[in-house]
């Protein structure tokens, strides 16, 4: 059932992946695929903005799961410059009760790395000015390598005016 779902996760069927969640209403939480991804992982690499959104109807916690390289749904929606699901990821609170820096937008990737550094790294600067206006703490952080965002932009050479 896992393979049907993933099947139908990535390419957006939401009829179907409702079908299979009726029959095993556990699958969402349970099932795993490669590199330790959930259906939230595939549904945002794929861009599938209404199975974001149906997944995290179902279960906002994905939102902050970490596959086997330390990736949050949100840090691969940030580098891929998918802005509709990153705001969506955003808005995903895991608890009404949980402090903003619990959001899933404040987990690092490797090297200490923001989601807001990945956008500027992989050149997605329409997706890094919509997170910019939301979080602007993070336009300051450093990484483990004393990397700011301007730092990285313009060892990058991405600096746009």
């Amino acid at each position: 059932m896992a393979a049907e779902l993933y099947d139908a996760v990535y390419k957006g069927d939401v009829t179907k992946f409702h079908k299979l969640v009726e029959q095993d209403p556990y699958l969402v939480e349970t099932a795993s695929f490669s590199c330790s991804r959930n259906v939230l992982h595939i549904a945002t690499m794929r861009g599938q903005t209404a199975m974001v959104e149906e997944v995290l109807n179902m279960n906002p916690w994905l939102a902050r799961s970490l596959d086997s390289q330390q990736s949050s749904p949100l840090h691969i929606a940030a580098a891929e410059g998918r802005f509709e699901i990153s705001r969506k990821l955003l808005v995903a609170r895991l608890s009404r009760y949980e402090p903003e820096s619990r959001l899933p937008a404040m987990e690092r990737v490797g090297r200490g790395q923001t989601v807001l550094h990945l956008c500027v790294k992989h050149g997605k600067l329409e997706t890094l000015k919509v997170l910019v206006g939301k979080l602007w703490e993070l336009v300051e952080a450093v990484d483990e390598d004393g990397e700011t965002l301007l730092h990285l932009a313009v060892r990058s050479t991405q600096l746009e005016s």
